[in-house]
């Protein structure tokens, strides 16, 4: 039978020749992760499985990113049964505070999430991973308490929609804007339970950033998970990294989709999604005049090098509107430390931004920018529902990093060209 890359993954991890979508199959996992909300809970269910030991210390990572630096005592509590837990189990991959990093951006950087494999995480994010290739799907704190104990997952084979992507993208687009364009074309549960594959002659103009924002947010439309079949861009960045050997694998021609989507990317441009939902999204120059009093730019979205050096080049030589906030979050230790090296820590703080330690924070409302009753923020996150950076009479945009960047200086949802334009009349 000919397969798609998904049930490619998936047959392999089962033991099988093949499968099919809609089987339910239990399946070995090269790796499960946990964070310092969703671990807690997995270990009380670990600890009632009476488990004697993990399957695999190398193969499972606990990263504190969500509430740390620790905001309170429960969230400290939190980290602490975490700590506790990897230290009684040798579980190689704990990471504090200092090493820490968003996980969905640090596993990746650090070799731990590979082409071909099955990985699950008790976090929605988890297709992230798939921009390498791998299935990679988000789990319940119970299911990864067994995949910790066992080593398998219990999974249903779901359908694939193939998205095929044409042309070259214009100037600033990134894969925030087609992924949010693709999820206002298909809706917020467009891809219910589907695997997405994004191919097609776009794809290779896309860096490992874009991937990884376009399959980190697929599970805003409702995917089980995101994938993108390894090429060289793929190669030229895991094989640095790789803890381990891969099997990378590609979907057969002529495989079944349940639906082909075709998009041109040439066409598309800078996208806001407006709240409630990722789905409301709209090209930057139709937003309108929409002041805001705060921007975020980082999360496991959009946190990465490139990001902030397209945050930089639109920051640099500016300030940042005396009524806005702008709160910047190298996604890791080590895009904190390349921040530094190119100077971009420098204009960020010369903007008047702030320059944040690797964490989570705003994304989903913990700390470190939270929004009071009736704010407004603009940020490169993935979810803008109702509450989700604080009172739930506050307001989130999402966009890209050029966007944010630009909407920081201007003081409303604007795009780069303003900013350049101002650039320009200077000299």
């Amino acid at each position: 039978m000919l397969s798609t890359i998904t049930e490619k993954i998936l047959a392999k991890h089962a033991g099988r020749e093949e499968v099919s979508p809609g089987e339910l199959i239990n399946a070995s996992v090269d790796f499960a992760l946990g964070n310092d909300i969703t671990a807690p809970i997995a270990i009380e269910a670990f600890d009632q499985i009476a488990a004697p030991k993990v399957f695999d210390p190398s193969r499972i990572a606990l990263i504190a990113d969500h509430f740390v630096p620790n905001k309170d005592i429960q969230s400290a509590e939190q980290v602490m049964r975490m700590r506790r837990f990897a230290r009684k189990y040798d579980i190689e991959h704990f990471y504090e505070v200092g090493k820490m990093g968003i996980e969905h951006a640090l596993l990746p950087e650090m070799g731990l999430v590979l082409p071909g494999d099955l990985v699950i995480g008790a976090d929605s994010h988890t297709c992230t991973y798939g921009a390498l290739g791998a299935f990679s799907t988000g789990v319940g704190s119970t299911d990864l308490a067994a995949a910790m104990a066992t080593g398998e997952v219990w999974l249903k084979v779901p359908e694939s929609i193939k998205f095929v992507y044409h042309g070259r993208p214009q100037q600033w687009v990134s894969g925030k804007d087609i992924i949010l364009y693709t999820i206002g074309r298909i809706g917020v549960d467009g891809a219910l339970y589907r695997s997405m594959e994004f191919t097609g002659e776009a794809i290779p103009f896309l860096s490992m950033a874009d991937r990884l924002s376009m399959c980190n947010m697929a599970i805003e439309a409702g995917a089980k998970t995101g994938i993108i079949e390894p090429d060289e861009i793929t190669l030229d960045y895991v094989n640095p990294r790789a803890r381990r050997g891969f099997s990378p694998l590609k979907s057969d021609p002529g495989a079944r989709y349940h639906e082909v989507v075709e998009i041109d990317v040439s066409a598309v441009g800078l996208q806001v999604a407006f709240p409630p939902l990722p789905s409301n999204s709209r090209p930057v120059e139709e937003s309108g005049d929409i002041e805001v009093d705060q921007v975020v730019i980082g999360s496991c979205t959009n946190g990465r090098i490139e990001d902030m050096r397209v945050a930089a080049q639109l920051l640099k030589g500016h300030k940042v509107h005396p009524n806005v906030r702008c709160l910047i979050i190298p996604a890791t230790p080590s895009v904190y430390k390349q921040c530094n090296s190119e100077g971009l820590i420098d204009i960020f703080l010369d903007a008047e931004a702030a320059v944040c330690t690797p964490t989570c924070g705003p994304c989903l409302g913990g700390h470190m920018g939270i929004l009071a009753k009736g704010e407004r923020a603009l940020a490169t996150t993935n979810r803008n529902f109702v509450g989700r950076m604080g009172h739930p009479e506050s307001e989130v945009y999402l966009a890209g990093p050029a966007v944010a960047a630009a909407t920081a200086i201007v003081g409303k949802i604007s795009g780069p060209e303003q900013i350049l334009a101002k650039t320009s009349d200077r000299k």
